[in-house]
């Protein structure tokens, strides 16, 4: 069985890799949150375009300079020009202006907010070009050998490019390497300013038992999805990307979990032929009925 190991420091990513120069369809996968097992995938090894799940890395590099001792949640960081020149989403804080690191990944994870990601990646790095060079060292020292960053956020650039592998990989090791801050993913709102911030996340608290982790959308990437579902013992973690509609993800990614989780719950080895086709099959149903609604309504 394939598998994605979360060991100590590290990650090992196993398996042969073929990458297509450009992807089609959606990619997706599935994987056990203990054992690292993959559970199901599909073109889950295609190149495609992060978006905002970007955040995902500064937040990991975050939460090991909160753990190092380099960062507090009540240090105050300064808003460059650049910073406050990054289009939206953001929190529009002026240049010159302070905000503390907790406010910071608060905003990175339920607003996505840009200009935020760029304060943090230059409070750990002498520029945020510098800092995207250390995302791609951390991304390649976790094992997501096919990632390379570029910036921060996740705002478009030609040459940022993930997999959905690999990015189960970076949910896993966020799980894992810092559980004392996971917590945070499941937040719904915050308060900044005077003013309340929601999640663009509309999955979690679901009766499925999704607690986290983050959404992204460019008009190159289409809509994406790293999230994570727990039921009793067993958690699963899973990744989607390349939809053309915000329910279309949030729709298979939550049929992609509860198969995968009712499986678990049945046998303690998952037979893995016969989870795709459960998966597959209720995802061709889903979107048959889906598209003939559509058709039918246009007529």
């Amino acid at each position: 069985m394939n598998a994605i190991k979360v060991i100590g420091l590290a990650i090992l990513y196993l398996g042969i890799t073929t990458i297509s120069a450009q992807a089609t369809d959606t990619s997706s996968i599935v994987i056990d949150a203990k054992s690292g097992n993959v559970l199901y995938a599909n073109n889950a090894e295609e190149l495609r375009y992060p978006a905002s799940l970007t955040k995902l890395m500064t937040l990991y590099i975050a939460f090991n300079a909160l753990e190092r001792g380099k960062l507090k949640f009540t240090d105050k960081l300064k808003v460059s020009q650049t910073a406050a020149s990054r289009s939206p989403s953001k929190l529009g804080m002026p240049a010159g202006s302070y905000i503390d690191v907790k406010t910071l990944i608060q905003a990175l994870i339920v607003k996505s907010a840009n200009d935020c990601a760029t304060v943090l990646a230059e409070a750990l790095s002498p520029s945020e070009t510098e800092f995207a060079k250390l995302m791609t060292k951390t991304a390649h020292r976790l094992g997501m050998r096919n990632t390379t960053f570029k910036n921060a956020s996740g705002l478009p650039n030609s040459a940022q490019k993930t997999t959905a592998k690999d990015l189960a990989i970076l949910g896993a090791a966020i799980y894992h390497h810092f559980p004392q801050y996971y917590y945070m993913f499941s937040l719904t709102e915050f308060q900044y300013n005077g003013m309340t911030y929601k999640t663009h996340n509309y999955l979690l608290n679901d009766s499925l038992g999704t607690d986290g982790m983050k959404t992204g959308y460019t008009a190159a990437s289409g809509f994406n999805i790293l999230t994570s579902a727990q039921q009793g013992k067993y958690r699963v973690i899973a990744v989607t990307m390349g939809h053309k509609k915000v329910k279309e993800r949030d729709e298979d990614i939550s049929k992609m979990m509860e198969i995968s989780l009712n499986h678990m719950k049945k046998s303690s080895r998952v037979n893995t032929a016969t989870l795709k086709n459960a998966i597959n099959s209720s995802l061709k149903s889903h979107n048959t009925t889906a598209y003939n609604q559509t058709n039918h309504r246009h007529r």
